[in-house]
């Protein structure tokens, strides 16, 4: 066999090998849409591109403000342990801390696409430098939503998947119980299959019912890249399980994010709770007006924008009209 031909024959392989994934997630959960149509994108095929090549889509790509409003309030219908595995598939495998607050800020959706611009306009900015303009800014949205700017690709995720959003958002309101069990479920099959396993970001603590990922770091995050269609499933012989989840670059979370529940967020697995700052979260489809977060201090809006720590980009990046 000439080179060209391996060449051509591995590429088929490989290819063939990610559609028999795809297929058998589709046949297993057949409400799950595959990759290609779109509704739920994985990881893998856009959902978290490169750093430099195009990480922070400009804000006309989001919903208009406005658009998607609060919900309305009357009873919704149920979703099945089936329909749960599919909907939490794409975010199954995130460290517990973070998918807390993504579980948590899903309940506020409608104001994702004002907080995905947001971070778009600021992705110049990390660590502390990124806590102080949040406070400059005096940004209206709930605190869980203000939690997730460090991770712009993961708004950015939510914000263009709107109605995966706003279902996961219900489901978490009025069936936290289930939508905590199917995480559990997609992790043990991940880790059954050898994909969930320790590695240099993150550790796994193995236990039936109570799997825990969680930052070798406490305060550096690494957003783990997967693709829903191939780490829940047996892999093929031959396949490399330890090349299916990848990471990029860390995110710190230092003590200035702690007013938007960064001071002790994750779950306590067995009783059903979602952790804030050591506190369960208690809201609700019943109570979600009326709840009150157990933030130790919530920062909420209480005066005038401004957007002052904008200039220091335009003096980094500008000419001197701009700065005037």
């Amino acid at each position: 066999m000439t080179t060209k031909q391996s060449t051509h024959f591995g590429i088929v392989a490989i290819a063939a090998l990610a559609l028999s994934g795809v297929t058998a997630f589709a046949q297993q959960y057949p409400q799950y849409p595959p990759p290609s149509q779109g509704q739920y994108p994985p990881p893998a095929q856009g959902q978290y591109p490169p750093a430099g090549q195009g990480q922070y889509p400009p804000p006309g790509q989001y919903p208009p403000q406005g658009q998607y409003q609060q919900p309305n309030y009357g009873q919704p219908p149920m979703m099945a342990p089936q329909q749960l595995d599919q909907l939490v598939g794409p975010i199954a495998l995130y460290p517990d801390g973070l998918l807390a607050q993504v579980l948590t800020a899903s309940t506020f959706g409608y104001e994702l696409p004002d907080a995905a611009n947001w971070a778009n306009n600021h992705s110049y900015l990390h660590g502390d430098q990124l806590a102080a303009a949040i406070r400059e800014d005096n940004l209206p949205w709930d605190p869980s939503v203000i939690a997730l700017l460090p991770f712009p690709s993961v708004v950015a995720y939510m914000a263009q998947n709107m109605p995966w959003t706003q279902q996961l958002g219900t489901a978490v309101l009025a069936q936290r119980n289930d939508v905590m069990d199917a995480v559990q479920r997609m992790r043990a099959q991940s880790y059954q299959y050898g994909y969930l396993r320790p590695n240099q970001y993150e550790n796994v603590i193995y236990e039936p019912g109570a799997i825990q990922i969680v930052p070798v770091d406490p305060a550096l995050y690494y957003v783990p890249v997967y693709d829903p269609g191939i780490v829940f499933f047996a892999p093929r012989p031959g396949f490399f399980v330890g090349g299916a989840i990848h990471f990029g670059f860390g995110i710190s979370i230092g003590a200035a994010f702690a007013p938007w529940g960064w001071g002790g967020v994750g779950f306590g697995w067995r009783d059903h709770t979602i952790l804030v700052d050591h506190h369960p979260w208690g809201r609700t489809w019943v109570n979600q007006r009326a709840y009150v977060h157990p933030y130790a201090a919530p920062y909420r809006a209480v005066g005038p924008r401004t957007e002052s720590h904008q200039f220091h980009e335009l003096e980094r990046h500008g000419n001197e009209h701009e700065r005037r």
